[in-house]
């Protein structure tokens, strides 16, 4: 009866079973302390958007100096708030080279990090505290275990959830605009054009893995939600209406 999803990093009857505890505690292959399994999900859900954009969640500012690893001869070299995220090298589709960064702007031929899924998170923390990554002081405990537990039991398969060569959700649209008009329209609008400083929705859809990250774990520095405690279809399916949404402002 013990099923275990290679993506989720959940061992489990089922993900219902897991979500439904509201009594007990597990330890999770090195997260130090007792956490319960009720807030696994919101963990997991910070540690993504530390792998987005982590000094904007620790409202440290942006570094000062490049990242020790980013190549030199790529395009953000010299721009620290853009190559210190964890994304930028490693990818929203966490494959790095092998990914949707293998070419093109954010390409930097670094590794990307799913060799690390179901990792001891001890280890991680390590490999982020080392010469190599340089986060060593840079956060606290706390913030090192959600990193390391996103990193561990966070990634998902996005190709179970987007098409990689068209690059479009593999979701049904019909329900993607309920989800989208209940828990999305009332910040960003039915037309997904709000608030003014971002992007259009429409526009965001060329970089479905991005949006799909954001949707499950929250944008940093807002108070965007996290769906990730949702079934990840929801997000495919709200995405998959997305694509229908206006590109550009009149």
């Amino acid at each position: 009866m013990r099923k275990i999803d290679k993506y989720r990093g959940v061992e489990a009857v089922s993900r219902k079973w897991w979500l439904g505890l509201s009594v007990g505690t597990l330890l999770i292959c090195g997260y130090t302390g007792f956490v319960s399994a009720a807030e696994i999900e919101s963990h997991i859900a910070r540690g993504g958007m530390l792998y987005d954009k982590w000094y904007e969640v620790l409202e440290q500012g942006k570094p000062e100096t490049p990242h020790p690893a980013y190549p030199s001869d790529k395009k953000y070299a010299e721009k620290p708030g853009s190559n210190w995220r964890c994304k930028e090298c490693h990818g929203w589709d966490y494959h790095g080279k092998d990914g949707a960064y293998a070419s093109g702007s954010h390409a930097t031929g670094i590794i990307g990090i799913q060799g690390k899924m179901d990792a001891n998170t001890d280890q991680i923390i390590s490999i982020l505290k080392d010469k190599t990554h340089g986060y060593a002081g840079k956060m606290s405990d706390e913030d090192f275990q959600d990193l390391a537990l996103f990193v561990s039991k966070g990634q998902i398969n996005m190709d179970k959830y987007i098409d990689r060569s068209s690059k479009s959700p593999k979701g049904d649209k019909a329900k993607g605009e309920a989800y989208y008009n209940t828990i999305c329209a009332k910040c960003h609008g039915k037309d997904g054009l709000s608030p003014k400083e971002m992007k259009p929705f429409g526009a965001q859809m060329g970089n479905p893995w991005e949006v799909m990250h954001k949707i499950l774990n929250g944008q940093p520095d807002s108070e965007m939600p996290a769906l990730r405690a949702l079934p990840f279809e929801v997000a495919a399916d709200i995405m998959a209406y997305m694509t229908g949404l206006p590109a550009k402002r009149h």
